[in-house]
């Protein structure tokens, strides 16, 4: 039995298409799939602003509330909750420089515009957090941008949502690179300094993924620590990848068993979720997964938590304060081995 409350995001059950190819299974229905993960055991969704308000760009400012009501009355159906809502600022051709940080200020503005409506359908999904993944946000030109100018702009946009509405919470999601060459705002340590620098830092925290983490050459535990040090992870999406390349968005676990389960292992340390966070997922199934099987990378996932949570609860500290008093690090290492292989 889990002791974290789990929230996914519609994506994670796609249709196959990627940048090399073209979809390979059939597209489930938003409302078939919020049924399945309730029967699955999530808690809550994850929102993109146009996944609760598709075609939200050709809607007035109320028609986009009438219809996150519609699909807040989906989530009661299903005994579920809104996490959070994220504008999709990436896949919009307003947007192909970036948002907040774009070269264009109508852009900007269009970006602001996304970011409010965004505000404003967690008020009718009754959530209170904003994410930010700042997709586009950095340069694929060095030279087309200042970083200096750009991060002023970032905060700028951060400060007018905060202006905007007083109860929305903002999570930056961090990510290095991809898709664009150089990012503004790789790492925790760039959220937190951001978040300093608002008219409000109590409002602005952090989201690690792990993925992304590993693209930064860094450990997930690690950014997860430092931001829990801080009081600053409000959320955290759990999956893998395995080295230097795109965002694979692989099943958690899969890859990195041991840094896997030190994730587990941080988060249970210090109680993440007492304040009612989510243990997230963002988890893609492999290419050649048949529709049959559309959903077994999240159920893959969530045994893998579940499974380490409970090597977790197994996990011998008064060994561990034996082995750092006397520098046996090869044993401690090889004791967190065993725990993992199931030697006893």
């Amino acid at each position: 039995m889990s002791t974290f409350k789990f929230s996914v995001g519609p994506w994670n059950v796609h249709n196959g298409a990627d940048t090399y190819g073209p979809a390979v299974r059939s597209e489930i229905d938003i409302e078939e799939k919020m049924k399945t993960f309730a029967d699955m055991g999530f808690s809550a969704i994850q929102f993109h602003d146009d996944d609760a308000v598709p075609g939200m760009n050709e809607l007035s400012d109320e028609e986009i509330k009438l219809e996150a009501r519609k699909m807040r009355a989906l989530l009661d159906k299903y005994n579920l909750v809104a996490e959070f809502v994220a504008p999709r600022l990436w896949m919009d051709p307003h947007t192909i420089d970036g948002g907040y940080m774009s070269t264009s200020e109508k852009d900007r503005e269009f970006a602001l515009w996304r970011s409010y409506r965004s505000i404003d359908i967690a008020n009718e999904l009754g959530c209170d957090k904003i994410v930010l993944w700042l997709a586009r946000e950095g340069t694929l030109c060095a030279e087309s941008k200042s970083p200096v100018e750009a991060t002023k702009q970032l905060v700028d946009a951060i400060n007018k949502m905060l202006s905007y509405d007083n109860n929305i919470k903002v999570l930056i999601e961090p990510k290095p690179n991809e898709p664009i060459d150089r990012s503004i705002c790789g790492t925790m340590g760039h959220v937190l300094a951001v978040s300093a620098a608002t008219i409000d830092p109590s409002r602005v925290g952090g989201l690690v993924e792990s993925a992304h983490a590993v693209l930064a050459g860094l450990d997930p535990s690690h950014e997860m620590g430092f931001a829990m040090a801080l009081n600053k992870l409000w959320g955290v999406h759990l999956n893998d990848q395995n080295g230097l390349k795109f965002d694979q968005d692989k099943s958690f676990g899969v890859e990195n068993l041991r840094q896997a389960f030190n994730q587990i292992k941080i988060l249970k340390e210090n109680n993440y979720g007492s304040n009612g966070e989510y243990v997230g997922l963002d988890v893609k199934a492999m290419r050649t997964t048949v529709d049959k099987d559309s959903y077994k990378h999240l159920e893959n996932s969530l045994k893998i938590v579940k499974a380490l949570e409970d090597k977790v609860s197994r996990f011998d500290y008064e060994f561990q304060k034996k082995c750092v008093e006397t520098r046996d690090f090869e044993g401690l290492e090889m004791y967190v081995m065993n725990l993992l292989m199931g030697i006893e």
